[in-house]
């Protein structure tokens, strides 16, 4: 699975075409296109069947537009990715409500990262280690960071509270996501896969090697990508919650 990268091509350019700072297409014919709706259909496409089938060729073809047309809008593929990135994050900064407490929030931009990936497995194969901060990027990171606002945290620790949520869920949500794309393109389930090894690790750990592994039930291995990540979850957040509050005791953490 090749790994693709945002904010690899032209930054300036993805900025202009997410912000709508850029100048149309002046030359040519009047423009039949709209840029919305080039990223939505590159989205349709991913989603379908994988970041690899979004080509600018395939854009065209779907679209019934010559390929050429393409690049009065966009430069490439890579600025495309930066705005099919944009396109799909969900977080408004005018869902944040006062009333909710910092944990309440965290949880909510938990399970909308967590639902993301559902929904488009693609994300899978982006490095994002250099965003491009779009509208939809921007409204996401002001509804977390307003919902870490007066707490008594400096902007680095907030930051990095956000980054630790995102990177926790991202990790699992891979995990459990390649297990089930490992299903579909095998034919053959998880429980068949371990199934078929028992017999050789049945016969490693009866050996005496490893005493810990022996003493494990099955019922070690029957937890769901979803129980992994609701424990995971709360177990991250009680630990953020230690921290701020011995933040609010005058205390700081070691």
């Amino acid at each position: 699975m090749t790994t693709e990268h945002s904010g690899s091509g032209d930054v300036s350019r993805s900025l202009e075409l997410l912000w709508g700072l850029g100048e149309r297409p002046t030359r040519g014919p009047k423009p039949g296109l709209e840029l919305d709706r080039i990223v939505a259909t590159a989205v349709r496409i991913a989603d379908a069947e994988g970041l690899s089938a979004v080509s600018m060729r395939r854009l065209s073809t779907e679209l019934g537009v010559g390929t050429m047309s393409l690049y009065r809008y966009v430069p490439g593929k890579a600025e495309l990715l930066d705005l099919m990135l944009d396109h799909v994050a969900g977080f408004s900064a005018d869902d944040h409500d006062p009333a909710l407490g910092w944990r309440q929030v965290m949880e909510h931009v938990a399970h909308g990262v967590w639902e993301l990936y559902g929904r488009h497995p693609w994300l899978l194969q982006v490095d994002q280690a250099r965003p491009i901060m779009g509208p939809n990027a921007m409204e996401g990171l002001e509804f977390a960071l307003r919902g870490l606002d007066g707490l008594g945290l400096t902007d680095r620790e907030r930051m990095n509270i956000i980054v630790a949520v995102d990177g926790f869920v991202s990790g699992t949500a891979r995990s459990h996501l390649n297990a089930v794309m490992a299903e579909q393109r095998t034919g053959v389930s998880t429980e068949e896969f371990w199934n078929a090894q028992a017999p050789v690790l049945s016969q490693v750990i009866s050996g005496g090697r490893f005493p810990v592994q022996a003493r494990l039930s099955m019922d070690a291995f029957a937890g769901t990508g979803e129980e992994i990540f609701g424990f995971g979850l709360k177990s991250l957040l009680d630990g953020i919650e230690a921290f701020i509050a011995e933040r609010a005791g005058g205390t700081r953490p070691a």
